[in-house]
């Protein structure tokens, strides 16, 4: 009897950690690592290169039901975000496609097919997900669940330091405005808000080291 493959779902709002967390959680483990968001990301890419409005719906699901977002495999065996055929970063990493993200991210058939799209990969090749509704909707029944969260504050500091590192510095308010924003669409969204339940760990790495939260939930998984 074949074992099943290594699950394991990262939740929580922007600027907690989650990424580089789960970046290293998964090479320790040896299974993939999978960022949902940057598939999200890639239907935002695409709408705005379309020229269509992110907040039209109808156009918006018609452009993601035709884009071609694909999940390929980097060396380091991580799963890459492909749209037409070609890598997404760090194209995708700007204010403007994050902003259109959010606002499609809300669409139940975007989430639909993107789901899909993450259950046949990490179901194939196991995974380390991180994302807002992989505990919730993408892979409910794994027994390692985790939900990270941080005082407001620290997110969006932590935001505004990632952007200026990257080359992408913003005015720290428009990092608070962006990233509040996406906290309320995100919950109070119909489909799949952003959520916890008593199946989660919850950490909150407001006063965490990187090292402290992956630590915490290596032990969880490894016993």
């Amino acid at each position: 009897m074949s074992t099943p493959p290594l699950i394991v779902a990262i939740d929580g709002p922007s600027g907690v950690g989650k990424s580089t967390a789960a970046r290293r959680l998964a090479r320790r483990l040896g299974v993939p690592f999978l960022d949902t968001g940057a598939m999200y990301r890639a239907i935002g890419l695409k709408v705005l290169e379309s020229g269509a409005d992110p907040h039209d719906r109808d156009k918006a699901v018609a452009i993601a039901g035709e884009a071609d977002v694909r999940l390929g495999r980097r060396e380091d065996g991580s799963f890459e975000v492909l749209l037409d055929g070609e890598p997404v970063e760090p194209r995708i990493r700007t204010p403007e496609v994050g902003e259109a993200t959010s606002a499609i991210s809300a669409y139940p058939e975007v989430r639909q097919r993107m789901v899909r799209l993450q259950r046949e990969a990490a179901g194939r090749f196991g995974a380390v997900l991180e994302g807002r509704d992989i505990g919730t909707r993408v892979f409910p029944e794994t027994p390692y669940k985790f939900f990270l969260d941080a005082r407001s504050d620290v997110r969006f500091q932590r935001r505004f330091e990632e952007l200026a590192a990257a080359g992408r510095p913003v005015p720290f308010d428009q990092v608070v405005d962006e990233i509040s924003r996406r906290d309320r669409r995100d919950s109070t969204r119909t489909d799949s808000p952003l959520t916890r339940d008593d199946s989660y760990t919850f950490i909150d790495s407001s006063d965490l080291s990187v090292d402290e939260v992956f630590e915490r939930m290596a032990r969880e998984i490894e016993g």
